[in-house]
């Protein structure tokens, strides 16, 4: 075979790792040894397809060598990285590279990382997203009438607008991203421990975050609770944007907001509609947060939670963030 004919094999081979194939795949289809494919990745990985096309300059030595290269490729195919000791519960780069570093001594940066994944032919994936019922009309009143009304009504009567929501947390629950083989969505194989812990929280528009555990099954009881810690904490009357769980419409939040009138109202988004609601972004950001944890017991799962929303409290410019994501835009008349 002639220099070009074999450059041309080589930039094929790697062509088709990259669309989702496999190395082992590739040598066999193409009758070569896969030692040579894992060695044509890494000079892929270190020059890009002209790498592929000429003989790499003497004396330099590839980041990865081949053998290095096919144990880091099933590495992240078939093992998870509480296997490896690491705590993380899904595949990052940052895992990764650790990983590379304790088995191999080579220390790579995070952008020369992203490259070796995709020589690999392993992609960063995000899960599905579960879609919503909804009417669209009751949307449509709630952005061009409803919210505005309230804004009006908080001005005029010097209120706080607070967006509330409840949610639990699960030890087994991973979300957020993995690398796995493209073209292939990765499974990830849950620990068998498992942990629980409920919340409920509310965020303004000028980044206040306010949060509460509650204990087992959140109720009238635990939404009162959580009402008047917002009253007290707060020097202006209190309006609360909510969604329309039974215990928000309970008899014992309507006493209550009738004795507290002067202090708290509550309104209802729209059925169905969680992305209308600001709130629902702090949950995204504590469970991505602790999705990739490792949890070991009970306490464990409480500190990490509660450590993440105190934080999250004294950081009100993030908080203020997530109010100018561009489903909740129309909250700052964006």
């Amino acid at each position: 075979m002639d220099r070009e004919a074999l450059a041309q094999l080589r930039i094929r081979a790697v062509s088709q790792i990259r669309n989702g194939e496999s190395p082992e795949h590739v040598a066999i289809v193409l009758g070569v040894n896969r030692v040579s494919v894992y060695r044509w990745l890494s000079r892929f990985t270190e020059d890009g397809y002209k790498g592929l096309k000429r003989k790499k300059a003497p004396g330099k030595e590839p980041l990865l060598n081949h053998s290095q290269m096919k144990s880091l490729y099933y590495m992240v195919i078939d093992s998870t990285p509480e296997q490896m000791k690491l705590p993380f519960a899904l595949w990052t780069l940052a895992g990764i590279q650790k990983c590379i570093q304790d088995r191999f001594d080579v220390n790579l940066s995070k952008a020369t990382m992203g490259r070796v994944m995709a020589r690999l032919g392993l992609s960063f994936q995000k899960p599905l997203q579960r879609a919503y019922e909804q009417d669209g009309s009751l949307v449509k009143t709630w952005l061009k009438t409803d919210y505005p009304k309230i804004q009006r009504l908080a001005k005029r009567e010097n209120a706080e607008v607070f967006f509330q929501d409840e949610s639990g947390i699960r030890s087994e629950a991973t979300v957020g991203k993995t690398w796995g083989k493209i073209g292939k969505t990765p499974i990830v194989k849950r620990t068998g421990r498992r942990y629980g812990l409920n919340l409920v929280s509310a965020i303004s528009p000028r980044g206040e975050l306010r949060f509460m555990v509650t204990k087992g099954t959140f109720g009238a009881k635990e939404f009162v609770d959580f009402l008047k810690r917002l009253i007290a904490t707060s020097d202006r009357k209190v309006f609360v944007i909510a969604d329309g769980h039974p215990a928000h419409k309970s008899k014992l939040v309507k006493i209550f907001l009738e004795e507290n009138d002067g202090d708290i109202r509550l309104f209802f988004l729209p059925p169905y509609s969680p992305e209308l609601n600001p709130d629902e972004l702090v949950w995204s950001a504590l469970k991505g947060n602790i999705g990739r944890s490792l949890i070991k017991n009970q306490s464990d799962l409480e500190e990490k939670v509660m450590g993440f929303m105190r934080s999250l409290q004294k950081m009100p410019a993030r908080v203020i963030a997530f109010f100018r994501e561009r489903h909740v835009r129309y909250v700052l008349g964006v």
